[in-house]
């Protein structure tokens, strides 16, 4: 059996008996105007975090979403584009696609302004997506990817930037691990399955998305997931993991490479009001700037008074590259 197939049937086992504990996310609940989340939706979210962002869902998006879990997601989605098949679903488990149609049911019955047809639920492979290219303005994935091996991972990131449109957005939630570990862990497919053992650094996961074509990765959350204890796991030491929050944007790719934005900050502390770099950035006296790392680094080369802030890992917008 492969560790995709492995995969495939813990998650039909998932979407047959809801597994509340099969995946934890510290995220609360999305509480929104008229939105109420059905309890089954909850209790199957299998997810690490979030990829539901206000700011990325304006004008009535076209939204795919790759692994469909029980749901909730998609309904989050649905609330921002409600239109007939606005947002899509895509899942390689028939089981999963089915207990997601049944808990759409019950979302009717608990949000008036929700309809089923708002989302359109189809079968199909992350490696391989029946969607047509440049069709999808926001494109999502949560605690999927991080499953797939390098070579997979690797299609499954091309496969998106394939359906996005020019400008459109791959917003992802995985875990990550910046240790090594033993290829016990590595090979055991049901811990990858579980999301703990395919986790790698996201230094090797942002070169993944940037090989692929994005020009702008954001950087949006980091925090912790899971330890892998000697205890519990064949390792001989502790192993931490965190879950990221990340959107890679279809944006063209700058001839000096892609802006990776870490929660840097830059601030000039000079004399004069401001300071002009000649290269499009332009800092205020005394007042913080969002800059991707590639910025931070070339400030930081110019020797001027300017403070440059470590990586936050949380990147909220704004700024400039």
């Amino acid at each position: 059996m492969s560790y995709l197939e492995a995969t495939n049937d813990l998650y039909k086992q998932a979407a047959l008996t809801p597994d509340v504990g099969l995946c934890c996310t510290t995220n609360p609940v999305w509480q929104l105007p008229g939105l109420s989340i059905p309890t089954i939706m909850q209790e199957m979210n299998y997810g690490c975090g979030s990829t539901v962002s206000a700011s990325d869902l304006v004008n009535d998006p076209k939204v795919l979403y790759v692994g469909v879990g029980g749901g909730m997601e998609l309904l989050q989605f649905a609330y921002f584009s409600r239109q007939k098949g606005g947002v899509t679903g895509v899942d390689v488990v028939d089981e999963m696609l089915s207990a997601c149609k049944s808990n759409f049911k019950i979302a009717e019955e608990e949000n008036p302004w929700f309809r089923s047809e708002f989302v359109n639920l189809l079968k199909g492979d992350a490696l391989n997506l029946p969607i047509e290219s440049e069709s999808i303005d926001v494109a999502a994935q949560n605690c999927l990817f991080n499953i797939f091996k390098l070579e997979d991972l690797r299609k499954a990131v091309a496969e998106m930037y394939r359906v996005l449109k020019p400008h459109g957005r791959l917003v992802m939630s995985d875990p990550v691990c910046e240790q090594p570990m033993n290829q016990t862990l590595r090979n055991d497919d049901r811990l990858r399955a579980l999301c703990l053992s395919g986790s790698i650094p996201i230094k090797d996961y942002v070169k993944v998305l940037t090989d692929a074509g994005f020009g702008t990765i954001e950087i949006r959350a980091r925090k912790s997931y899971r330890i892998l204890s000697p205890n519990h796991y064949p390792t001989e030491e502790l192993v931490h993991i965190e879950s990221i929050e990340i959107a890679a944007i279809k944006d063209p790719m700058p001839e000096d490479g892609p802006c990776v934005f870490t929660g840097k900050t830059a601030i000039y502390y000079g004399g004069e009001p401001y300071l002009d770099d000649k290269n499009g950035h332009v800092l205020l006296q005394n007042q913080p700037l969002a800059v991707c790392d590639k910025t931070a680094a070339a400030l930081a080369a110019l020797q001027e008074p300017i403070h440059i802030s470590e990586s936050t890992w949380h990147y909220d917008g704004g700024g400039c590259c």
